[in-house]
């Protein structure tokens, strides 16, 4: 029995696509959070089932692109996956999602909870159908709270969670920062919640109900370092990590650029301060050690500042090369697509898409050293598996030309 079972998982590590291969995953997503928590389990060799309405995800029409319906936005966040059109309205529509969800071990979705109640989809819903089914709703606020009724997305969300208020104390007034950051943390999340809820399937074999909501997760994402003297009850200071606050944190200039250096620990300072023949700032009482350089942060920043504007980056980049202080030049989004180090690990992905062409893709970041991530189906057109999905279900063709006929399905041509 045990040579038997060590053939197997020899078979296993040697043929999985992925250490997720083998995980059924229905998702009922669109926009970017909910999409790219999906293409991240796919990467990861999961089966992924893209459900859309008839109009299809909102991010098909956003960016560049070269056919209709498949812009840059969706191509960057839907790999990995089968798109199958389902008009949920439909009760057709409803009774073929239903079937499908029979086989599988995850349903994700991030509609607001009360459109899963219209729609009869909630966890309890399903459960009837699949009682080990992991039910996970990603929404903008947790339905248990008096803001679970609100619509969100990645804005409302940097607004209520704190993060737009930081860039008011650094720059004067609130500002979003140029990334969707609360919708790609709360996918993160998303991710390991699913993983952490399958690990417990894998054990008792029973499933639950997940809910992700971006306030509470990008709260607990911002308080992470700026809780800072509001941990203690009463407050020993005001939340907010000084460090973070100061005007003068940003990459220095040098004589011909910009630079990130971060002397940060006590034996960077000390490097740091040798390398620049600055032996005084050493023993200077406003930057003795860590916590003398927080509280000084200005003084830390702003002498750092006028050392490294008297060489260029290059320079600086030598100096500091065979030393551990974080040293780095600072990239434009163009830059990384030549950077030396992302192409020697082959970062990027040059992928043929039998529609839309030759695209550039960014790997998977983790690396695995039996079951590696990988790019394995393009992202699809809408309704592009519509026909193998339901035939797989178990519909028959009466059953699915109906559904054509009345528009609860669309089959891409």
């Amino acid at each position: 029995l045990n040579e038997k079972l060590l053939k197997v998982l020899s078979y296993k590590q040697i043929n999985m696509s992925g250490p997720l291969e083998g995980v059924k995953i229905l998702e009922l997503t669109s926009v970017v959070l909910g999409p790219w928590a999906a293409q991240i389990m796919g990467d990861m060799g999961a089966e992924i089932i893209k459900v859309e309405a008839p109009f299809g995800d909102s991010n098909r029409q956003l960016g560049a692109y070269r056919n209709k319906g498949m812009a840059a936005l969706y191509l960057s966040n839907n790999r990995n996956k089968r798109s199958l059109v389902l008009d949920l309205k439909q009760e057709s529509a409803r009774n073929a999602l239903l079937e499908i969800v029979k086989d599988c071990d995850i349903f994700l979705h991030n509609n607001r909870p009360q459109v899963m109640t219209k729609l009869r989809l909630e966890y309890d819903d399903l459960k009837a159908v699949n009682p080990s089914i992991v039910y996970c709703g990603t929404y903008g606020y947790s339905k248990h709270g008096p803001y679970g009724k609100k619509g969100a997305l990645d804005d409302s969300i940097q607004g209520a969670s704190g993060i737009a208020s930081l860039n008011e104390l650094v720059l004067g007034e609130p500002k979003y920062l140029p990334t969707v950051i609360a919708d790609k943390t709360t996918a993160i999340t998303v991710v390991y919640s699913i993983l952490a809820a399958l690990f417990y399937k894998e054990k008792t074999g029973e499933g639950q109900e997940i809910e992700v909501p971006m306030f509470e997760t990008m709260v607990n994402f911002t308080m992470a370092e700026h809780l800072w003297g509001e941990v203690f009850e009463p407050p020993l200071a005001k939340a907010g990590y000084t460090r973070l606050m100061s005007h003068h944190r940003k990459p220095y200039k040098t004589k011909d650029g910009y630079i990130s250096v971060l002397p940060y620990m006590n034996n960077h300072w000390k490097i740091f301060c040798e390398k620049a023949e600055r032996h005084d700032l050493i023993d200077d009482e406003r930057f003795k050690d860590l916590s003398s350089r927080v509280t000084n942060i200005d003084d830390t920043y702003s002498e750092t500042g006028k050392i490294l504007a008297t060489k260029t980056t290059q320079e600086w980049l030598d100096i500091l090369e065979e030393t551990k202080v974080p040293a780095i030049e600072v990239n434009s989004l163009d830059d990384l697509f030549t950077d030396p180090h992302l192409d020697a690990v082959d970062f990027w992905k040059e992928v043929d898409h039998p529609s839309e062409g030759k695209l550039k893709m960014p790997g998977f970041p983790a690396r695995f050293s039996k079951t590696p991530a990988s790019i394995r189906r393009h992202a699809p057109k809408l309704g592009e598996h519509s026909l193998e999905i339901l035939e797989e279900a178990g519909m028959d063709n009466k059953t699915i030309n109906e559904m054509i006929d009345s528009k609860a399905t669309v089959i891409s041509d």
